[in-house]
Parts: C-alpha cells; structure tokens; sequence
C-alpha cells in the first residue's frame, strides 16, 4: 500500500448516497474491490457496474455465485467473500457497523483492520463507528454525509389501515409469511424479501412491488442492509428477533438502519410499529428521527493468524483472546463448531496430520450451514465431503450429481421449495471453490441452473399465495386510468377484463367472498363501471313485478326472489311501516327512488289485504262514543288486546256498542278479546314484524309454527309478544287464545270449589298430557292436586245406563257423567284381578287456586243488595260464567223472562267461578 493511500469514512444514517458514492470513487480508479454485507445487495450493486462498464472487466463473488470475468477490474464481493492479495487500487467496505454483531462482526473487524487499497480505503456505516475508527485506524479520515430527506414516527397502525408504499418487516419466516397472508386477504397482496431467498427470486418478488402490481412488501430486516426501493414508510411487527442463539430487543441503531429505507432520494419517509409490536419509547423514536445513537465502542475480533500445524493448534489460534481493550472475543462461529465435531472423529483426525490436510479441513468447516437442520448433520456433510477431498482431491462426479439431481423438483408448496434452495445452495457452494470438482464450470452452470428453476418456483408459489394476480391486474389499469372491459350476464355475474369479479344481487354488489379489504374495494371500483346500465334495467323490471316476486321476512326485511332489496322501519303508525332501501350509491337517486316507490306499494298492499277487518273497523263511521274509542284501541293494538288492559272500557260498553264491535268480527272472551280472522298465520306474522317494528326491537321474535294449539312459552321474549302472536302464556307453555277461551267454556260447568278431573275434550282441544294440562291450569290460576289410584277397567257387555229424562239435559248431566268411572269400578268383578297387582293411574284434581273465604261473604251481600235473581230453591246466584252445584236440587226450566239492567245494576259474581277473583279484581278496579 502506498504511504499517500487515503483512508476515508463515510458515515451517516440511511438514504444519504454512501453505497452510490463508493461506487463513483471505485470506477475512478483502475482497479477495485466492494465488500457488501449481503448477496442480494451484492448481486444489485454489480448490475449497476456492469450497466456502466460492460460484464467483461466486473466480477461477482459470493459464497454460491463466482462470475469472474478474464480481464477483471472490479471486484463485486460480499465481505466473507472478498479475495485477498489483490493489490487493487480502490477497497471499500460497506455497512461497517456489522463489526458488532455477535454473528458475523469478526469478519467486518478483520475487514477494518487489515483490508486496504493500493491508492484509496473507503468504510462506509453509521455514525456510531467514529469513536473506535479514530482509534483502531490510524489515518482515518471522516466524511459526514446527512440524510436527503427526513424520517418521522408515526405511531402504531393496524395492517388493515396500512398506507400504499409499506414494508411490513418480521424477523422470521413464519412470521412473514403470516403478515403476507393477513395483507393479501386485506389488501390484495404482498412481495416478500427475505435474505434467504435467491437473487432471482428477490428480485422478482421487488419487481412485483417496484411496478406497482402490489403496494406492500413484507421483509425480514435484510431490507435495512442497502436495498434501494421506493418505500414510503416502514412498520415493524416486532421489535426483538432471535440473533441465533436467543431472543434480544433490537437496538436503536438497528431500528434505524430498517427504519432508514422509507423515503428514498428526496421524498420523505415515516416509520412505526403494527401487530402485536409495541409503541416505541418517545426517546427511542425521537433518536431515530434524529439519527443519535449511542456509540459502538466494541468490536467483535477473532484471530486471522491461524496456524494450520495440527487441529488442536488450529482451533487454539481460532479461540486466541484480543490484546486491544476495544476488541471483544468473538462467540464461536458455526465454522469452529463444525471444527470441533471434526476433532472428535478419528477418521477426520488420521486424514488431517499435516498442515495442507488441517487447512483443507478448516476450508470444508467454512461450508455455510444453508440448510440449518442440525450441527450433527452438518457435520455429517463436512466430513463426508473432506473424505473424497482428502482422499482423490476432488468431489466425484456420480456423488455429486446425485446430491444435485435430488434437489432438481420444482413440485411442492413454498416451504419445501425453500428446503431444496437452501439445500442447493450448499452444493454451489462446492461448485465454486476452486478445485473442489473436476469441471467447475460445468458444475457450477448445472448447480445455477437448478438454484434458478426452483428460484422461479418459488417465486410463483409466494405469487400465487401471497398476490391476487386479479387484483393486482385490477389495480395497476386503475391506477393508469385505462378502461375496463367489463360485463353482467344475466344471472347478475359481474366480469372484468375476463376474470369473475362478484355478482349483483338485488341493487348492490357484491364482490366475490374469496377478496377482503383493499382487494374487494379494488374489485367493487372496478366492477362498478359496467353496472350504471343494468341498475336502470334492473329497476324497471322490479318496477313491473307483480307482489308474488316480493315478500317481507320475519326480521322485516324486504326481498325481491333470493336478495334483499330492503327493509321495513319504523313509521308514525304500527300499519303504515316505512321502507329503507338497498341500493349502491353509485346505482343513482333515480333508481333509488324507483325501488323506493315499489316497496311502499308492496307493502301498504300487504297490510290492506292481511288486516282488511281492522282496517274496516277503523274506517267505520258509524261507531260513536265509546264503541268508536274501544275500536280505536283494538287498532293500536293490531286486533288482539288481552282483556285485563281494557276490563274498564269493556263493562263500559253497552249491548248495542258491542253488537257494532261484534259486526266487524270481534270477539270478547273471558282472556282476550280478538278478531279471529286477524289470528291465522300471514296475519300473525306481519303483525309480528310491525309490533317489533313500533316497539324499536333489534332482533324481532319470530311467529310459531302455524297449526299448534300450544307452544314452549319461551325465556326472554320481550313483553306482549306472546298477546301479538295470539297466544297466552301458562306454565311453560302458551295456548292459543281461541283454543283458550274454549276451554274456558268447557271449565265453566265443572265444581271449581270441590274439584274436578280433566275431560277427553280438555286434553283433546289442546292437546296436551295430562301432566302438561295441569301445568297449564296451574298457570291459569288453579291447584292442582297429584294423586294415584287403581286403574278402572272397562267391564265387557256392561248393561246399558237408563236413559236420561228429558229434562236431564241440565248442570246435573256432567255431574252423572263423571261419576259412571267410579260405579263401574265397583261393580267390576273382583276375581279379575285375584292373581296379578292392580294397575295404578295418575290424576289429577283442579280446584280454583283464588281465596274464598275471604270474598264469599261480601260477594253474596253485593249480590243480593244489587238484586241478583236467585232460583226458586234459593240457589247461589245464576249468570253466564258461574259454576253449577253438583248434586243440588234441580232448576225450574219453565220459561223465564229477562230485561236488561242499567250497567252498574250487575249480576253479583259467583264466588265459585273460577275467574271470580280476577273479575272481582277488574271491578274493584274500575
């Protein structure tokens, strides 16, 4: 080296030129050398090289690429690759912070303490470097370059709100693939960039993102090492990564040299966190932005005088300690691991006793572990190829044609392409070193070509995997503002430029299921270009449907065939609902409104054919006074009220007020006073929906089955529903109110003081078990008292009853009824059922569950006070509803005559009515 040779250090953070300007200053001399940090960076720069100076005078060395041209001039190198002893004009060594990584910073230190040029040495790094630079290279003069644009913190961010231009980074395989998943599903698609990928495959996967056929790219931190793209900002997954032996948090330093490669040139960058990363600590951004580190003040050394006598002596040299306090002791590398396993295998001991023989070990143990399976494997591999080294000097053809033929497969998904790549590169390795195989050329051409067949492999497979080719086809003609070939067939399938792109159901859009986020934007934009026409067609047709196309469900939705084309809202009336429709914003105000229109005449048709007899009851001019004022309740309420809420209206109503009533269908029962024909299914269920409508509910409860007499009362269901449903709740089932109010006059003739059993009929009309039907009537009110008695048997060829008097046909009929079970048990001959146990059965006695004694007295004074016609044996008194005496003395049925009273001269209410304490109840209401 000349003693006028200058030393120069270029420092300064990232996008400041430094990589371009040693390149200027190395084709300005003769010769020269550029050690890189990585072969992606190393295969960029030498392009460029080539691009000024021609392929014949530029040489690439990495550990699997050796392109060394006949007349070389300028070597293009990574750092572990450079050739010593060349005398060249120009060296310069790029990234030189990497002298303190724990992995390979012994390297970068051995760089900057012995690699020089003839004329010029250049280190090019960060700022952090000039403390142990000004002492450890004597000479050393300092270039500081600043940042051409600037870099900002913005915070975390969600993936989903992640701005175009964006590299994603994580800090390991799984974890970039799981971003490029997540963003292809949201955005439409990703590159990835990782270290590990070949050349060819990189730089096909930046191709996707730098022509724009993708905005995001997910990376491994090999992006921060000099790759130049067009990044506008930079988020980080996570901020620790494994360093090869443990997990560490990332130094600032080492957030900046990722965070430095958004904005490039003179646009400006930001940088952040997303996932499940962190915020960064104020001080740790504002020293990013600020480019303010704290200074590296050790180096990782490890001895480069080695000594080659024996193995022993090798590895002694390898583990010697630095004599400069500024120097650390490297930790041990994979290449003095492998040694050791070498020592403790006695064939590989007997080979090596000689210095040649110890250096050509200590030249296999640099075979880089690519595949990264085990060390016991590697150093399986390494001795198996030291032994033909050793033995022939050469690596035999046949062995390693089979390696190579091995990993010639292009089948398979990405994380088997990546094994076979990792694989062969181990073997192209082998193909460059220098009389390592007989025909290097050969091999090296053979290994190549494989390493580039599964590169474009595996590049296809995170293509198609990470990128939606459609969307990103989509985009692009967006972006450049070009027309869209678009078309609609007739079952509202939408295509663009070919390829499917969703469907129009109803008035909207909908993109195909397979596009998320940025990807089903993308597609709707573009689609929507070619709907404008079919919105139009498709509402004049919808215009011109008959109602039978149309129908409402029982959430209030509105459809028109399969799609929603709208739903039913709230309007200032239960019976006139308003309509909301489904119709893209881009379909325009016309159609809009034309949908609008045919939905609103739907269904004011729907409510004026389904609820004619309400709708007659409110239009009846004639109704006056209070008849006029209960019609306008039954309205309000859709034509079913429970009778407990209008008990005053109704004793109110006089007999000619309710015979105009009962002329528009209404009925007065003892529970609910109804209009039956409002109580069938389509009835039923649009009086649901509008309940559920008026009342504000979010989620409408749906009608029962049509047909069932009883049904699960239900849990939750909000109040009134099961009134609007036409049903009443009892137990833990509802009945239906009609079915209801006839068994209320079946229950009317039975002895609800002493008790009484269950008919056929009862069971029959609801159809009910018997345990079920005292569930009920335990919810209507009554006791029920459980019992067992033995089984009566029908006696055969019983001898007939004597038939009833005439007169017979009275309250005492069911009485003598009831009682034929009990004589037929005891007539039924005894010997029967000598020999087996009597079969027992279940019943059950109601009784009406109200107090009595406490109302008996007053109720008999009330009634006789007010005039309560008593019969001519001085019976309780009589009236529609009371329950008849068992077994007293017969009624006079002689012709009676009646007139009416005035509505407050009522008939005293029986005490055994088995409704008398609600009815009471209601009076003393009112």
């Amino acid at each position: 080296m000349s003693s006028q040779a200058r030393i120069t250090a270029v420092l300064g953070p990232t996008n400041t030129g430094k990589t371009h300007y040693a390149i200027e200053r190395m084709l300005g001399h003769r010769t020269g050398v550029i050690g890189l940090p990585l072969r992606l960076l190393a295969r960029e720069v030498y392009d460029r090289i080539v691009a000024a100076r021609g392929p014949s005078v530029v040489a690439l060395v990495t550990g699997e690429e050796r392109i060394v041209p006949p007349r070389t001039q300028y070597w293009v190198c990574t750092v572990e690759a450079m050739p010593e002893g060349l005398g060249a004009d120009f060296v310069a060594i790029d990234e030189i912070q990497l002298c303190a990584d724990p992995e390979r910073g012994h390297v970068f230190t051995d760089r900057l303490l012995r690699a020089r040029g003839q004329n010029e040495t250049m280190f090019l790094g960060s700022d952090t470097m000039k403390g142990t630079m000004v002492t450890l290279v004597p000479g050393v003069e300092f270039l500081r370059r600043e940042r051409m644009s600037t870099l900002s913190y913005s915070g975390s961010r969600k993936i989903s709100r992640m701005q175009p231009r964006s590299a994603i980074v994580g800090f390991s395989v799984d974890n970039v693939y799981a971003i490029a998943e997540l963003i292809r599903r949201q955005k439409g698609g990703a590159a990835v960039v990782m270290g590990a990928l070949s050349p060819r495959t990189r730089n096909a996967q930046v191709e996707l993102y730098q022509n724009g056929d993708v905005d995001y790219l997910v990376a491994t931190d090999a992006i921060g090492m000099g790759l130049n793209l067009d990044i506008d900002h930079v988020a980080f997954s996570a901020t620790t990564k494994f360093d090869g032996r443990r997990m560490r948090p990332l130094a600032p330093n080492e957030l900046a040299q990722i965070a430095g490669r958004a904005g490039r040139g003179m646009s400006h960058g930001t940088f952040g966190v997303t996932g499940e990363a962190p915020p960064l600590h104020p001080e740790v951004a504002e020293a990013i932005m600020d480019h303010r580190f704290t200074p590296i003040k050790k180096l990782n050394w490890r001895n480069a005088r080695l000594e080659f006598g024996t193995v022993a002596a090798l590895i002694r040299s390898l583990e010697e300690n630095p004599r400069d306090e500024m120097l650390v002791k490297a930790r041990e590398a994979d290449d003095l691991m492998a040694l050791k396993s070498m020592e403790r295998s006695a064939e590989v001991m007997a080979r090596a006793s000689s210095a040649p023989s110890v250096r050509l070990l200590w030249d296999v143990c640099r075979i880089p572990d690519f595949r990264g399976i085990s060390h016991a494997e590697h150093a399986s591999l390494i001795e198996g190829i030291f032994g033909y080294l050793h033995e022939s000097g050469r690596v035999p053809d046949d062995w390693m044609a089979r390696q190579v033929k091995r990993l010639d497969r292009t089948d398979g998904d990405i994380d088997t392409l990546s094994k076979r790549l990792a694989y062969i590169r181990t073997w192209t390795y082998v193909a460059q070193r220098n009389g390592w195989v007989d025909d290097e050329n050969h091999w090296r051409g053979e290994t190549r070509a494989v390493e580039d067949r599964l590169s474009d492999a595996l590049h296809e497979r995170l293509t198609q995997r990470f990128v939606d080719r459609r969307t990103s086809v989509l985009l692009r003609r967006l972006k450049q503002k070009e027309a869209l070939l678009a078309d609609v067939n007739d079952k509202g399938e939408v295509t663009v430029e070919g390829e499917f792109v969703g469907r129009l159901e109803g008035f909207r859009f909908i993109a195909d299921k397979e596009a998320t986020g940025q990807e089903a934007k993308t597609l709707k934009q573009a689609s929507l270009q070619a709907l404008a026409p079919q919105f139009h067609l498709r509402a004049d047709r919808f215009y011109n449907a008959p109602d039978t196309e149309i129908d409402f469900t029982e959430q209030g939705g509105l459809m028109w065939g399969e799609h929603a084309v709208g739903k039913l809202v709230a309007g200032a009336d239960a019976l006139k609902p308003g309509v909301e429709v489904f119709v893209d914003d881009e379909a325009g105000a016309e159609v809009v409104q034309k949908v609008q229109r045919r939905l609103q005449h739907f269904i004011d048709r729907k409510i004026a054919a389904l609820f004619e007899p309400l709708l007659n009851l409110s239009k009846d001019e004639e109704l006056s006074g209070l008849a006029r004022g209960f019609a306008f309740r039954m309205v309000e309420n859709l034509g079913v009220i429970t009778r407990g809420d209008v008990a005053t209206e109704v004793k109110e109503l006089d007999q000619d007020a309710r015979g105009a009533l009962r002329k528009h269908g209404i009925r007065f029962g003892q529970f609910t006073i109804f209009m039956p024909l409002l109580l069938k299914p389509a009835p039923t269920r649009l009086r649901l929906v509008l309940w559920s409508l008026a009342n504000g509910l979010q989620e409408f409860p749906e009608a029962p089955p049509p047909g069932l007499v009883t049904v699960p009362a239900g849990q939750g269901l909000p109040q009134g529903y099961h009134t609007m449903a036409g049903y009443r709740a009892a137990g833990e089932r509802a009945i239906r109110i009609d079915m209801l109010e006839r068994l209320a006059d079946m229950l009317r003739v039975e002895d609800s003081r002493g008790g009484f059993e269950a008919k056929a009929d009862m069971l029959s009309i609801t159809g009910m078990t018997l345990e079920q039907f005292a569930d009920l009537m335990q919810g209507l009110g009554y006791k029920a008292e459980k019992g067992e008695r033995e089984k009566v048997k029908p006696v055969e060829e019983a001898a007939p009853a004597e038939a009833p008097k005439e007169d017979a046909a009275t309250e005492e009929a069911p009485a003598v009824e009831a009682e034929a079970p009990v004589e037929a048990q005891t007539e039924a001959p005894a010997e029967a059922a000598a020999d087996a146990a009597p079969e027992t059965e279940v019943f059950f006695t109601f009784t009406w569950g109200g107090n009595r004694q406490n109302n008996r007295g007053p109720r008999r004074e009330r009634g006789q006070q007010q005039g309560g016609r008593r019969d001519q044996q001085g019976d309780k008194p009589r009236g529609k509803g009371k329950p008849k005496g068992k077994g007293g003395p017969r009624r006079d049925n002689s012709a009676k005559s009646f007139q009416a009273r005035p509505p407050k001269k009522e008939k005293a209410i029986d005490p055994d009515n088995p409704f008398a304490a609600a009815l009471m109840g209601l009076k003393e209401k009112g």
